[in-house]
């Protein structure tokens, strides 16, 4: 039976979801604090979670240190590229809500400057090495060229286009997987969708976009990935189209499932994932015409 969003508004307890705890798995394995770079420039649109007012961080900024505190991991939140030709191996994990050609240009003023291509280049290649990747929502809007950028292919799928925001199930592919824990087969959730596609092989889906009922030509395609895992090298990348807007600020779920990717990108919980794209989303790569 689906569970609707709205009721999970009123906190986890309602619905007995657990709240991962980063620092519990941390503590249980006698390990430091992860550290996390959550990068919010944006050289396309900035979608209004990591808009600032001036010096003040903006919502989402705000939001993931508290989390990160409250689960166990330290937070550094910017918006400037020069830091990627700095010194990267502080990092556990870095997590992008980005868009556009982060070494150009930004469409809106951003503090800091863009990020070199050979800092580009120094991202690709710690993560190939082992550090982690969360991308929300726009990071896949991120860095997209004619042919397949680096960026894109370590992310595991590439923006299309998307239709109005509206409530949408997600079928539950991987319930093992870190934040998946009392979501069931399936619930419901209301955000701007994302309609994706050139996904790999390799990818490990976690989250399957329910396409029937929903409203848009885009959606007339069979079931795709909305969540996944993939490893690039040694390093292990997560990706959620979820992240739109008020979905920060009102959706347990959303929390729970970003916590749990953070969680296993950092090497803190789970195991190397296996690809399952072909068994549970055989016709992802088939968009919409």
């Amino acid at each position: 039976m689906k569970r609707r969003e709205m009721l999970l508004t009123t906190g986890a307890a309602v619905l007995g979801l657990p709240m991962l705890s980063l620092g519990q798995i941390v503590e249980s394995h006698g390990r430091r604090k992860p550290k996390v770079l959550y990068f919010t420039r944006s050289a396309g649109h900035e979608h209004s979670p990591i808009a600032r007012k001036g010096k003040e961080l903006s919502v989402s900024e705000k939001l993931l240190t508290e989390w990160g505190r409250d689960a166990g991991f330290d937070v550094v939140c910017s918006k400037d590229g020069a830091l990627f030709d700095g010194d990267l191996d502080q990092y556990d994990a870095f997590v992008f809500y980005s868009s556009g050609d982060l070494t150009g240009k930004c469409g809106n003023p951003q503090p800091g400057k863009a990020m070199s291509p050979e800092g580009k280049k120094k991202l690709l290649a710690a993560i190939e090495a082992g550090k982690g990747f969360v991308g929300i929502h726009s990071a896949i809007d991120t860095f997209r060229s004619e042919g397949i950028d680096p960026y894109i292919a370590m992310l595991g799928g590439e923006f299309l286009t998307h239709g109005a925001q509206q409530e949408a199930p997600m079928k539950v592919a991987s319930p093992e997987f870190p934040g998946m824990e009392g979501l069931g087969k399936e619930f419901t959730i209301h955000d701007e969708w994302y309609a994706q596609y050139k996904f790999p092989k390799d990818l490990h889906v976690i989250l399957v976009q329910e396409t029937e009922g929903m409203e848009g030509k885009m959606y007339r395609r069979p079931s795709y990935p909305a969540t996944w895992a993939r490893m690039h090298g040694k390093g292990r990348v997560f990706y959620t189209s979820m992240g739109h807007g008020r979905i920060w600020l009102n959706s347990p779920t959303f929390r729970q499932i970003l916590l749990g990717g953070i969680a296993w990108a950092s090497r803190k919980a789970g195991n190397d994932v296996k690809p399952n794209i072909e068994q549970v989303t055989p016709g992802a790569n088939q968009a919409a015409k």
